[in-house]
């Protein structure tokens, strides 16, 4: 028999077989010669179960009294904004509305920001104080962050900044800078904040030139550069050489360079608008406590009922671009002070201060405190006219 004629043989007896062992395994007996392949082993739970689902992103929302454009204030917020965002990446989706106005439209556009799913809400102004409180007691899930105002609840807390800090570091340059020995300051509105600003100039102005007076001019609005413009220039015809504002704009740095004067940006660093006329500029870099606002909320950390007042020593406040017509001594002792007020060895408000009226508001040696700073209405020694509303 040949080779092939065996093969063919053996591989029928294969088949055979086979027949045989499947028609066993059909009645239901064991076929021990073929065994049933082994199952694999079970992954471990964790292994075999699905990756957890990644959290929802934490939605928080600004609400501006200004245009993001203005160069100053709302400005300043929105660079605090992109720090949350460069910061925490797509842990956070952030979103923001601009021009909304110190009034009911307020109320409207955080109940608008509640019912879109932001879970944290920055009102940036200290105009939205009521309007936060309202939205917030019927919003208990959602964490309000209010910027310069005093009242708080459980799920509303307030941050500031002590812009006063920066004023009166401007303050100690224009002192130095002026020829009339007549600054000028032009206000947005007369709240405590504002006027704790002009005094702060004043001072640091007179602590290098005894002979400061400062004039006001008050727009009471935070952002109309028509008003802001109109106000610049009445101080400069009145004899003021160097301008100070509490406005939003760039109008009031704008108008000194017009006329060949020097004026300070505010709030953010407003040289490019006016080169020439710009000293420096006194800005907040909110940024450091928005992020922590942020981490708070992510960590489960954040806590209302609470207030913040951050400056120079949190990194919040500064004196930057300072002008180089500015002489060095004054330079250095600009610097001088910032480094005190970072490690706390120097304070602004440091008696003797004498009021307006000529009465001791500080004794020698006595420290204001917050309460006392975040109370005041009245004009320091060397600010001419009337605090409006005041006595």
């Amino acid at each position: 028999m040949s080779e092939l004629s065996k093969r063919r043989l053996l591989s029928l007896a294969g088949w055979t077989t086979l027949a045989a062992t499947a028609a066993l395994v059909g009645c239901g007996k064991k076929e021990e010669a073929a065994p049933a392949p082994v199952a694999a082993a079970p992954e471990p739970a964790s292994a075999a179960s699905a990756a957890p689902p990644k959290p929802e992103p934490l939605k928080i929302a600004f609400a501006y009294v200004g245009p993001v454009g203005d160069g100053g204030w709302t400005f300043a917020h929105d660079n605090g904004r992109k720090a949350v965002e460069k910061e925490f990446g797509d842990k956070v989706v952030t979103s923001f509305v601009e021009k909304v106005p110190e009034a009911a439209d307020a109320e409207r556009v955080f109940r608008d920001m509640v019912g879109q799913g932001n879970k944290l809400i920055f009102g940036t102004t200290f105009g939205y104080m009521e309007p936060m409180l309202k939205v917030a007691a019927d919003a208990k899930d959602v964490k309000f962050e209010h910027a310069t105002g005093y009242k708080q609840a459980e799920n509303m807390r307030t941050y500031d900044s002590r812009t006063y800090e920066g004023a009166y570091m401007a303050g100690v340059i224009a002192g130095a800078m002026t020829k009339s020995n007549t600054l000028g300051v032009v206000g947005s509105i007369p709240i405590p904040e504002v006027i704790r600003n002009i005094n702060s100039f004043t001072m640091g102005a007179q602590s290098v030139n005894p002979k400061i007076k400062t004039k006001v001019v008050w727009v009471n609005e935070w952002f109309n550069p028509p008003k802001e413009t109109e106000a610049a220039q009445s101080l400069l015809n009145g004899g003021a050489d160097v301008l100070f504002q509490n406005t939003d704009s760039s109008a009031v740095l704008q108008t000194a360079e017009k006329a060949g004067k020097y004026a300070f940006g505010w709030d953010s660093d407003m040289t490019a608008y006016a080169p020439k006329a710009h000293l420096a500029s006194a800005i907040i870099n909110w940024g450091p406590y928005y992020i922590k606002a942020t981490q708070d909320a992510l960590d489960g950390k954040w806590t209302g009922g609470t207030a913040s007042w951050w400056g120079v020593k949190e990194g919040t406040i500064d004196i930057v671009s300072v002008n180089e017509v500015v002489p060095a001594e004054i330079k250095g002792k600009v610097d001088t002070i910032k480094a005190g007020l970072k490690d706390g060895s120097f304070s602004i408000w440091k008696g003797p201060i004498v009021g307006q009226d000529g009465k001791e508001v500080l004794k020698k040696d006595e420290i204001a405190d917050d309460k006392f700073l975040g109370g005041i209405k009245f004009y320091v020694k060397g600010v001419e006219g009337k605090v409006p509303g005041g006595k």
